[in-house]
């Protein structure tokens, strides 16, 4: 199995949060008045976006998992009502979007141009081009939002255990899955059971109900303190004014391979769980009974080292 990358990461809550809540301050209330496209294998429909877009206003710019929607006033339609419609607006591994004067150059990989009624111009840049832009309205705006799981920021704790315990997938791959939880992705999932002391192996449904609240809690504490923080730039992530976030100074487990555990000093480690990198302390975090059995997790061989002492660490660590 191929060890997964961790030089570069997508957006999840925390960074998605931060930059709708800078957009919010900065464009709700403004009308679209024309629009320009560069590049659009990454939009779902590029045509409509062009069509749909000029003459709305943004009523408001909010984060929805991982996603950010700048919902939208658009003229009536049958009946007299205004139709529901939003700009969903995924930032991929390089996104960007921001507000910029119009006088200001374009920054190379600039694909999508929004002139506003005060001048200003809404940019999307994006090098890299795996984000995703969809102009949705009315049924399909609805179907497109369901298919998502609950906010782990408003769920109840008994309707995060009962999802928990509906599925026998490991804990991991549950707090991964946007089905169950929108918005958690790797660094605030290993960040989350660290916290909570909790094996990202586990199978979620064997938790016991401490474990899990533990856990609901843990998620929503770091959640909440990374959007403080306007979250984690490992690599490319900006808010909309441009900025870096800082969490990613206070990480316990993520991306810490080989360093200390701030608990117990141990040395942290990374195997592979649900196709991800997963990073965790082997003293706080025990390896669950039975994992050896049925498909283990994969451990990662520390680069640099020779398949023979990865093989005896292996073994000590059991």
């Amino acid at each position: 199995m191929a060890v997964p990358p961790i030089g570069r990461k997508m957006p999840e809550l925390p960074e998605v949060e931060t930059v709708a809540r800078g957009l919010q301050r900065e464009i709700a209330g403004r009308v679209v008045i024309s629009v320009s496209l560069g590049k659009t294998d990454f939009m779902d429909n590029p045509g409509e976006i062009e069509r749909g877009l000029p003459g709305s206003k943004i009523r408001k710019v909010e984060r929805y998992g991982k996603f950010m929607l700048l919902r939208l006033e658009r003229g009536e339609v049958a009946g007299g009502t205004a139709e529901e419609a939003a700009l969903l607006v995924h930032l991929g591994m390089s996104g960007a979007m921001m507000p910029r004067s119009a006088g200001e150059p374009h920054a190379k990989h600039t694909h999508l141009v929004a002139l506003l009624d005060d001048g200003r111009e809404l940019r999307y840049v994006d090098p890299r081009r795996f984000g995703r832009i969809a102009m949705l309205a009315g049924e399909m705006l609805e179907k497109e939002l369901q298919r998502f799981g609950a906010d782990p920021l408003q769920v109840s704790l008994d309707e995060f255990i009962e999802r928990i315990r509906s599925r026998g997938a490991r804990i991991k791959a549950l707090l991964l899955d946007q089905q169950m939880l929108r918005g958690v992705g790797n660094i605030y999932a290993d960040e989350s059971l660290w916290k909570a002391k909790i094996h990202p192996a586990q199978i979620g449904a064997r938790l016991t109900r401490e474990q899990m609240q533990a856990l609901y809690r843990a998620l929503q504490e770091i959640l909440q303190k990374a959007i403080v923080l306007r979250g984690s730039s490992i690599s490319d992530f900006l808010d909309s004014a441009g900025e870096p976030g800082e969490y990613q100074l206070h990480h316990k487990a993520y991306g810490r391979e080989g360093e200390a555990c701030y608990r117990c000093k141990s040395a942290i480690r990374r195997i592979v769980v649900a196709g991800r990198s997963s990073f965790f302390c082997p003293n706080c975090q025990r390896t669950p009974r039975g994992t050896k059995r049925g498909g283990r997790a994969k451990p990662v061989r520390p680069r640099g080292a020779s398949k023979r002492a990865a093989k005896i660490t292996s073994k000590k660590g059991r």
